[in-house]
């Protein structure tokens, strides 16, 4: 499978990292439930078909994170997008 990385380009996946489901918020620690909505949110996942947002680590990169939106059945990469800007690409 090959990534394409907005900032060097398509690369083979073996230069990424794969974090997991981009789709995911992280329950707020305070809350009366915390246990239980961090066990769910660490443990309890969803094995979605077709198109999903995963974050990816460009490791052997630029070492950035990504935001890819990938087919789970077919492995094809729909979009690429950077998780945040950089701070050079912030408009000042």
């Amino acid at each position: 499978m090959r990534i394409p990385c907005p900032y060097c380009g398509s690369r083979d996946a073996h230069e990424f990292a794969y974090l997991g489901d981009a789709t995911l918020t992280r329950p707020d620690p305070a809350a009366s439930d915390a246990a239980e909505a961090f066990h769910a949110y660490a443990y309890l996942r969803e094995n979605p078909e077709g198109a999903h947002r995963e974050y990816w680590y460009h490791a052997n990169g630029c070492r950035r994170w990504l935001v890819v939106t990938r087919n789970t059945r077919t492995h094809e990469i729909l979009g690429v997008a950077f998780a945040r800007p950089s701070t050079d690409e912030v408009p000042a």
